[in-house]
């Protein structure tokens, strides 16, 4: 006789089942939670990161171009005595306009390698810049570039910019008015014009460089992200170049070097030379040739928002023109996180031919 067996099979109650989908919708929320904290974490270091970088690199970008203000091959500016000197060029008798592309004035404003707008406003700002940011400062530097036309990886000729070169030949040096240098947009007066020490070989080319760095509105229009934007001289004129995003501000104290005889050493920082001791036109040039260091204050800011976060806080960049008063700005009260920067650049060229 064969006897048959029956196995029972429970399954989950309705209760049982509901019990473990909450309890599996709870973990699911912890690890969506968890998940979403850690992509906001690696976001805002990742705004973080960029703003560092950022606010670094402007002010490398801005101290190595300080560093070569004022370098012409082997012409010394600084032999440029007086606006009735013999040498070309005069210097100036009033503060130049950076944004002059005639030969004229390119020959001119050798004399004065730094100059720059304290906190630029609709009266000062010059007029081939765009969309300035106001309450900035801006920089400009005049110099050569460190490339000669022809070396190996150097940038090719440019028909129709600006090239100086510049005399070793003894016997042109001694003409009264003219031999010391060439400076001009023409190859024709450019070719044969001055030669090297044996007077017999042409003097190199090198391309001659107006930059205007200044702080834009935007990077590109109407985005908001205030951008460090440059103005560079080339051939019909400035073409405007974004370099660094996020940088707001921009702040310069220049450091004159005001001793009789010079010392090739800052004696005094001032944010506006153009106006320091109450100078006169002639004596504020003299305070730009003789501009011999400049301290870098620059605040950077992420290009996007933080949500939650409020950004109270007041930040000191330098001093003010009267040397006394704090240059704070903020606070802004708004989602943007912030950092200030600052660097003390040495103007090598200057300082040096003013040391003793």
């Amino acid at each position: 006789m064969t006897i048959k067996t029956t196995t029972a099979q429970d399954g989950y109650s309705l209760l049982e089942l509901m019990i473990a989908i909450t309890i599996g919708l709870i973990v699911l929320a912890a690890l969506v939670t968890i998940f979403a904290n850690n992509s906001r974490a690696r976001t805002e270091i990742e705004r973080a990161n960029q703003q560092s970088e950022n606010g670094r690199y402007a002010l490398q970008l801005l101290s190595d171009e300080l560093h070569n203000a004022g370098y012409f091959a082997e012409f010394n500016p600084g032999t440029v005595l007086s606006p009735d000197s013999q040498l070309l060029p005069n210097i100036p008798t009033a503060i130049p306009d950076p944004c002059a592309t005639n030969v004229a004035s390119l020959n001119s404003n050798v004399a004065v390698p730094v100059q720059g707008y304290d906190n630029a406003n609709a009266g000062n700002i010059p007029g081939c810049l765009a969309d300035v940011r106001a309450g900035t400062d801006i920089l400009v530097v005049r110099r050569a570039s460190t490339c000669a036309v022809g070396d190996a990886g150097c940038d090719p000729l440019v028909a129709g910019a600006p090239y100086f070169e510049a005399s070793t030949c003894d016997t042109e040096l001694q003409q009264a008015g003219t031999g010391h240098f060439v400076l001009d947009t023409s190859t024709a007066n450019l070719t044969n014009a001055v030669h090297q020490n044996h007077c017999t070989t042409a003097s190199a080319w090198h391309q001659y460089r107006t930059h205007i760095y200044f702080v834009a509105n935007n990077d590109k229009p109407n985005d908001g992200i205030p951008t460090l934007k440059r103005a560079e001289l080339g051939a019909g004129g400035f073409t405007i170049v974004p370099l660094v995003e996020g940088v707001e501000t921009l702040q310069i104290e220049y450091g004159l070097d005001t001793t009789v005889p010079t010392s090739g050493t800052p004696a005094v920082y001032t944010a506006n030379p153009g106006i320091y001791n109450g100078c006169a036109p002639a004596n504020c040039v003299s305070y730009w040739r003789n501009t011999v260091a400049a301290k870098l204050h620059l605040l950077a800011r992420n290009t996007t928002i933080t949500p939650g976060y409020v950004d109270n806080k007041t930040y000191t960049l330098g001093l003010l023109a009267d040397g006394i008063t704090p240059n704070n700005v903020g606070p802004f009260n708004d989602a943007f996180k912030r950092h200030a920067y600052e660097a003390v650049a040495w103007l090598t060229n200057i300082s040096g031919r003013n040391a003793p």
